[in-house]
């Protein structure tokens, strides 16, 4: 299976878990953005970038890059993600039917890969583990958000509940 028929795979996982939940998904024309899907999340828009992990069988872990690749016919370039690209990163695991889902700035804080411990071998859980699962996290922005439009006065503490 190729990189496109897995990203592919990825995304359509990404759309299925979105209706679930009740929310829209916008999918962009083209493959020209850092982002691949747009959640309409009680109508605030969150660009989600989706990414299928594969397994490295000599760490026994499951792998993403968290670069963009870009390609034409002759080359391929790796570029690091910027901040404003998207607000969420999706990894799929595509034999767990599960998705690790981070905020932009966990996931361009990682180094070239991150690596996903789906084991009990490790005595402390990995960084990654509070991501697993964790759809929640696209339900706090959207809050967040709508709580900064409706009210700008009030402090960043209140807003994140935090007070």
């Amino acid at each position: 299976m190729d990189t496109k028929l897995r990203g592919d795979i990825a995304e359509q996982a990404a759309i299925l878990h979105a209706l679930k939940r009740g929310w829209g998904v916008l999918k962009p024309v083209g493959d020209r953005l850092a982002y691949d899907l747009a959640y309409d999340v009680e109508g605030t828009l969150i660009k989600i970038q989706v990414k299928y992990a594969w397994f490295d069988q000599p760490s026994g872990n499951y792998v993403v890059d968290n670069r963009r690749t870009k390609t034409n016919r002759r080359l391929m370039v790796r570029v690091a993600y910027k901040k404003s690209d998207f607000d969420f990163a999706l990894v799929y695991i595509e034999k767990l039917d599960l998705f690790y889902i981070f905020p932009v700035d966990v996931f361009i804080s990682y180094g070239s890969e991150i690596h996903f411990v789906e084991t009990d071998k490790r005595q402390r859980k990995p960084r990654s583990a509070k991501y697993r699962d964790a759809w929640e996290l696209i339900l706090q922005t959207v809050v967040s958000k709508e709580s900064k439009e409706n009210y700008p006065d009030l402090p960043v503490e209140f807003v994140q509940g935090n007070f």
